[in-house]
């Protein structure tokens, strides 16, 4: 069987997984006597129609960067991390703290030093779950899945018993001095004379991400780490005939895929609630798992996924609230089936693309002959 070239395995093959997800969205649609053309319209003004709906659709995609960055560092060590929900809880509290306790003088300082913090909180909730693989042989989807719930427990109880002001029944923290807010793509852009929305807390971590997306294809593609990260992950018993050591990979591709993951809380906690709060991570830590296999573990791959599933968060919003154009009536498109055309898309492109792999392999095995 002919190998896919790279670029078929990072764009075709998602593209195709995308396009028979919409085909089936519009299927469910219809079925609920809905037009499919007018729902896909509505998303897409609601999510890149206005710079809004812009800003709204990259501050989403930032987080999904981000944790889908750190899986896929696991990923190509052939370890599942899906402990990226509790990284980027315990990594919220580590900006809580940064940003509570620290005078910082200016908030590129206080940016430093929550980005510091949040990948240090969120690589030691991955030092448990590592040495338990590397040491004892304990499953590593088992151990990050019950960290995330313990990180949860914790969480919450350090906001209601510790961190939450005195006086408030709100469990969150006191909101983070002004100084401190990030700038937001409205300041940044608006140093250039490009005019953007102030609405959207869309921020300066988004060309974080981007520069971490760049520093992670260097890691992986071009040091002797990445190397052997990817040895290990293709084949263990060679990389270890070959002197790697699987302890030191295993606890290295975990501390990095935790590390990385807890920087999704900058993001959302510094600069978008400007507090701590519960569930402030919203499911991004699961839907990074999405991203890094959509984006087949390509750091170019996963900001081209990160964007769709920012699409279709802001996108399946302004779904919930869309009018139809002819007669001015609001969809009546449930919140739930707003839910399961976003599951649909995570099915079809992150748990399927092997069902779209195959034939095209074949395909390019018949054109390869042809020629």
């Amino acid at each position: 069987m002919t190998k896919l070239p790279r670029w078929a395995d990072v764009v075709l093959v998602p593209l195709i997984c995308l396009a028979i997800a919409f085909v089936f969205c519009g299927i469910l649609i219809a079925s609920i006597g809905q037009s499919p053309v007018v729902a896909l319209t509505s998303m897409i003004t609601g999510a890149l129609g206005t710079q809004t709906g812009w800003g709204y659709t990259l501050f989403y995609a930032t987080n999904f960067m981000l944790t889908g960055l750190g899986v896929s560092i696991a990923f190509h060590a052939s370890l599942f991390n899906i402990g990226g929900e509790g990284q980027a809880t315990l990594g919220g509290f580590g900006v809580a703290i940064a940003c509570l306790f620290f005078p910082w003088p200016h908030w590129s300082m206080a940016l430093l030093g929550s980005i510091t913090l949040s990948a240090l909180f969120g690589a030691l909730w991955a030092l448990i779950p590592a040495w338990l693989q590397a040491k004892r042989g304990s499953h590593i989807v088992i151990t990050t899945m019950m960290f995330n719930f313990i990180a949860y427990a914790l969480i919450s109880y350090l906001l209601v018993n510790v961190l939450k002001p005195e006086g408030t029944m709100d469990p969150a923290t006191a909101r983070f001095d002004k100084a401190f807010n990030l700038p937001k793509l409205a300041d940044i852009f608006g140093a250039v004379g490009i005019p953007f929305s102030k609405a959207p807390p869309a921020n300066i971590m988004l060309f974080v991400a981007l520069g971490l997306a760049f520093a992670t294809w260097v890691l992986l593609w071009h040091t002797r780490l990445g190397y052997a990260i990817r040895a290990f992950g293709k084949q263990e018993k060679a990389a270890v005939y070959a002197g790697i050591g699987p302890v030191r990979i295993t606890l290295y591709a975990l501390l990095l895929s935790g590390g990385i993951s807890g920087l999704m809380a900058v993001n959302a906690v510094q600069g978008g609630a400007h507090r701590l709060v519960l569930n402030s991570v919203e499911g991004a830590g699961f839907i990074g798992i999405a991203v890094a296999l959509m984006g087949r573990n390509h750091p170019f791959g996963i900001v081209l996924a990160s964007l769709l599933f920012g699409f279709l968060y802001q996108g399946g919003n302004q779904l919930a609230l869309a009018t139809d154009p002819v007669t001015g009536e609001q969809l009546k498109i449930p919140r739930e089936v707003i839910i399961v055309l976003q599951a649909l898309v995570i099915l079809f492109t992150g748990a399927l693309p092997y069902m779209v792999q195959r034939p095209l392999e074949k395909l390019f095995a018949k054109l390869k002959g042809a020629a």
